[in-house]
């Protein structure tokens, strides 16, 4: 309230600066003008005369001459601004200053928010990331839309298919890359993100739906480092290590030493390059089985898989990598405080081995849990 009342005394300040010279009268100015002068000039003829400093002919005549030009300045000023000017002059004054706050008011008071109280950065920041899901979410509508009109635009599910995966949609966005495939024509960018969608959908498990996605895409492009870790990770889960780990060694030996996903493809060979047990391994029956499922029997069976993963782990707290994969079990499933839980197990489990513990702190660094 405090600064409010300043800013509207600075306000009427700057008003009242500007309009009071309007509501003024003109100052007389009888010393300064024509008549004023042509008065004392008749004056000092008066004097003069008396004074014998002139002869009577000459001071009448004189006399004559002054008095005429008095005359004649004297009807020039009589022709001055009507009073009432002055009169209009002070009432747009007055109009101004109380009009002007008021017109101020009551624009600000429907278009901004005077009740508003202030926001802590944090509470702007959370604002922020909720406008830009909103914002993701009007794109999706609009897009959407526009498919509907234009089902063949492949460029609308180039679009569609990522936004559709960044907000947690992925049964659509494995559709959306299907329809990106059918109407854009092959490609192994294509191909691997469409096997990343379905991986995803599938809680983490490459299904064998998605693993031949990702066999899709490393025909098209043998090089593609997408495919070639989810090939992988394909691998560890089927329970081949060595073969997860050949992948991966291949893989960051053609990297650029700036590739942004080099640090969870390293954390990934070290996983698989240590001993002890891992996730138990998927069957070929277990993939197909799961691949007829629907989500909540998949999202069962993959929780089922955890917890015994767990158990084991709670026995056998040695297993660096089994932590580090129970972890990001519960992360990709959304339970981050279970996630957390096991990172402290974990820590407890192998803290008397400084070798076993740096592993196992890199790799929850890794993952967004380094605290």
């Amino acid at each position: 309230m405090t600064l409010w009342f300043v800013f509207a005394l600075m306000t009427v300040a700057a008003i009242f600066a500007v309009l009071w010279p309007l509501g003024r009268g003109a100052r007389p100015d009888n010393q300064g003008s024509e008549v004023a002068v042509y008065k004392d000039q008749l004056a000092e003829i008066e004097r003069d005369l008396a004074a014998g400093l002139i002869a009577q002919p000459e001071a009448e005549a004189a006399r004559v001459e002054i008095s005429r030009r008095l005359l004649a300045a004297a009807g020039t000023e009589s022709a001055l601004v009507p009073t009432s000017s002055l009169k209009w002059r002070r009432a747009a004054a007055v109009l101004a200053l109380v009009g002007l706050p008021l017109v101020a008011a009551a624009i600000y008071i429907p278009l901004g928010s005077p009740a508003l109280r202030d926001f802590p950065l944090a509470q702007r920041e959370r604002g922020a990331g909720s406008g830009m899901a909103q914002s993701l979410e009007n794109l999706v509508v609009q897009v959407q839309q526009h498919l509907e009109k234009n089902p063949t635009d492949g460029r609308g599910w180039n679009v569609l298919a990522p936004v559709l995966e960044r907000l947690g949609r992925f049964d659509e966005a494995v559709r959306a890359y299907r329809s990106s495939i059918t109407y854009n024509g092959e490609s192994a960018e294509r191909r691997s993100d469409l096997g990343e969608a379905i991986t995803a959908a599938a809680s983490g498990v490459v299904t064998a739906e998605a693993k031949a996605e990702f066999e899709r895409a490393h025909a098209l492009n043998a090089d593609d480092p997408k495919a070639n870790y989810f090939l992988g990770l394909a691998a560890e889960q089927d329970g081949r290590k060595d073969d997860a780990a050949n992948i991966w060694r291949a893989l960051l030996a053609k990297a650029p030493a700036d590739a942004p996903w080099r640090p969870l493809v390293q954390t990934s060979l070290a996983r698989v390059g240590g001993g002890g047990a891992t996730m138990p391994a998927l069957s070929d029956e277990t993939i197909a089985a799961s691949k007829e499922m629907n989500d909540g029997d998949r999202n069962a069976m993959i929780r089922g898989m955890v917890e015994r993963l767990a158990t084991r782990l709670k026995q056998n707290g040695d297993d660096v990598e089994g932590w580090l994969r129970l972890v990001r079990a519960y992360l990709v499933m959304g339970d981050r405080d279970k996630a957390l839980g096991a990172s402290t197990d974990a820590r407890q489990a192998v803290a008397r081995d400084s070798e076993r513990l740096r592993q196992l702190n890199e790799g929850l660094k890794t993952l967004g849990l380094d605290g």
